[in-house]
């Protein structure tokens, strides 16, 4: 009993710590951390190392991959490549089906792009399309910020999701694909359906948000935006079902399953069509990712800490004797790591924080339950994206773009983000019943 109040009180400091009082989440974690060893018992003299182990080994597995995807991201969006896709999208289904064209577009640009990235890049997008066609911003940002938000929170590369699949041991390739299932439907009801109840709230952008026009001859071609932006998603959904299909082929291709030597090669292979080939020299495109490794460096630092956490519920046996406990619980080990996900999405607002923390924390349960670890990922995910409000910067940023009340972003935002949760979890429970 005094291990689970051990456990609660370190993840309240850490709760404490990082909304009320505004501390760096690495530092916080790592206090954390301290407090949760101290209270289990852990000898003094072991704790530094135990720390220092935690963080070493979380940041060894992932660091190269995140770096990557954001450098891969910032291409994307600095050649243009997003904003081609985007107005390929809305050009290609008209004026009429403009929210499914936005849902498309916020979750194909989504995948290569971290969700801060793809909202301000996409934003500005949205009201121009405002502007021009005197629609409901509001219907016609959720569908898009709906896209978004689920590439965000189900998807690798994105932080959230590879660092739950290093805790839990999962595989990349197969947590893509098994999340691009659960992600459809969900997209689908969060995004364009919800947003059919939306039209009477009534958004005020400010006019700055006009996007200056670009010519079509200064972006990169349409083929070329999709194929680039979409090869990481390529190459790892084409090499998972051959090798879940013909497991005699999972050594030969194991280098291009692997998630480093895909991003890897997609970012050299964007640097040529995105960059050098449109005549661009390559220090002109080493630029950008400059401004992409400050950005991606704070959430490598909350991975870092959450690392520090894990290892000391590791080392100590709470972990082990947790998981045991949750398992014997009436309740399905999915929606069990859905809603501690959801309590730290509560409790913290950042998703990342939410996604990495729970995954620290289900990780016994996924082997003491035989549960999918896969599976496991998405439903984390899931309950990572719960009930934004107040303390999310996500929540502040749809308002004040849009210039709402708290009330019509609760209505709209917080609303849609709380969907997404719950859709996402039933999809994987439906999925669940069929993969094992």
């Amino acid at each position: 009993m005094w291990n689970l109040v051990s456990v609660l009180l370190a993840v309240g400091l850490l709760t404490v710590l990082i909304a009320w009082g505004k501390v760096q989440p690495l530092l916080a974690f790592v206090a954390a951390a301290l407090a949760a060893a101290l209270l289990l018992g852990v000898p003094a003299a072991k704790i530094p190392a135990m720390i220092e182990k935690g963080i070493g080994d979380l940041l060894g597995s992932l660091v190269v991959v995140i770096c990557l995807g954001a450098v891969f991201g910032k291409l994307i969006a600095d050649s243009g490549a997003a904003r081609r896709i985007a107005t390929c999208l809305i050009d290609a289904l008209g004026p009429r089906r403009l929210p499914v064209a936005l849902t498309i577009t916020g979750f194909v640009v989504g995948i290569p792009l971290y969700y801060n990235v793809g909202f301000v890049l996409l934003v500005p997008l949205i009201f121009s399309i405002v502007y021009q066609s005197g629609r409901p911003a509001v219907a016609l940002a959720i569908p898009l910020l709906a896209g978004l938000s689920i590439a965000h929170g189900f998807l690798p590369p994105h932080p959230s999701p590879v660092a739950v699949v290093a805790a839990v041991h999962a595989d990349m390739g197969q947590t893509l694909l098994y999340g691009l299932i659960v992600a459809i439907p969900t997209l689908i009801l969060a995004g364009p359906v919800f947003a059919t109840t939306l039209r009477g709230i009534r958004a005020e952008p400010s006019t700055m948000f006009r996007n200056a026009d670009v010519p079509d001859a200064e972006l990169p071609g349409i083929f070329n935006s999709f194929a680039t932006a979409l090869l990481p998603v390529v190459l790892l959904g084409a090499t998972t079902p051959l090798t879940m299909a013909r497991p005699a082929l999972a050594e030969p291709l194991a280098v291009l399953a692997n998630p480093l030597t895909v991003m890897l090669l997609s970012y050299v292979v964007a640097i040529f069509t995105l960059g050098l080939a449109r005549g661009r020299k390559l220090a002109q495109v080493m630029e950008g990712p400059q401004e992409a490794m400050r950005e991606i460096a704070p959430i490598l630092l909350i991975i870092a800490g959450a690392g520090a956490l894990k290892q000391v519920l590791v080392e100590s046996g709470v972990s082990a004797e947790l998981g045991a406990q949750l398992a014997h619980l009436p309740v399905p080990p999915l929606v069990l790591g859905w809603l501690v996900a959801t309590l730290i999405r509560i409790c913290l607002g950042s998703a990342t924080v939410a996604g990495v923390t729970a995954a620290g924390i289900v990780e016994p349960l996924v082997h003491t339950s035989g549960v999918n670890p896969n599976l496991m990922v998405l439903a984390v995910g899931a309950g990572s994206l719960m009930c934004s409000h107040v303390n999310d910067s996500g929540f502040w940023m749809f308002k004040e773009y849009f210039g709402l009340s708290l009330q019509d972003t609760f209505r709209s935002w917080t609303l849609m983000e709380t969907l997404v949760g719950v859709f996402g979890l039933v999809f994987v429970m439906l999925l669940s019943t069929i993969i094992h």
